[in-house]
């Protein structure tokens, strides 16, 4: 999935902050305490591996190595901040914000796919769901939902049952994107 370019600017910009500092940290010893602080806050989340990769970079590691075996969100976060320490240009904004015009039709097209058989999209899908309920609130429950759509089950009303206008908002324009692509 990490070849979607929606995808990838999402995943940048949801992190942006994360990426600015890591890159900040490598370059300015002052500003590790701050790090550290965020480091255990995404521990606390569940991004053990994702901040052992950055630890590891923040130590003085570079090579590509430090990629393998990450899914797509952490391989997207590791590979902006070795991006970053080559090419400051190349960072996001510290201001940048998910942009949530991507979250649908990028939530569906990985849907859609693990529903075709693919196995990456059916893994990555799994590890979203897991991300989303560990996020807890509202995003637990639009993560409880990406079972459901996986097999076909797209009733919003049912699926919506006690979620946010917003949250189920979204719902519904995934389940539109989905109809899009399953009409391709």
């Amino acid at each position: 999935m990490q070849e979607l370019p929606a995808f990838r600017e999402q995943v940048r910009r949801a992190h942006a902050q994360l990426i600015v500092q890591v890159v900040a940290a490598c370059q300015n010893v002052d500003r590790r305490p701050a790090l550290r602080d965020s480091l255990r806050v995404a521990t606390a989340n569940g991004w053990e591996e994702l901040v052992a990769r950055l630890e590891r970079i923040v130590a003085g590691e570079r090579d590509a190595t430090l990629l393998l075996g990450l899914d797509d969100e952490d391989y997207i976060v590791v590979e902006s901040v070795l991006q970053g320490l080559q090419d400051p240009h190349s960072l996001p904004s510290p201001d940048a914000q998910a942009d949530p015009s991507f979250a649908a039709p990028g939530i569906a097209g990985i849907v859609v796919a693990a529903q075709r058989g693919d196995t990456q999209a059916l893994q990555w899908l799994g590890q979203m769901a897991s991300q989303m309920q560990r996020a807890g609130g509202e995003m637990a429950k639009l993560g409880a939902c990406l079972g459901p759509l996986s097999q076909g089950k797209t009733d919003v009303e049912r699926l919506g049952k006690g979620l946010g206008a917003s949250t189920r908002s979204l719902l519904h324009q995934i389940v539109e994107e989905m109809h899009k692509l399953q009409a391709q």
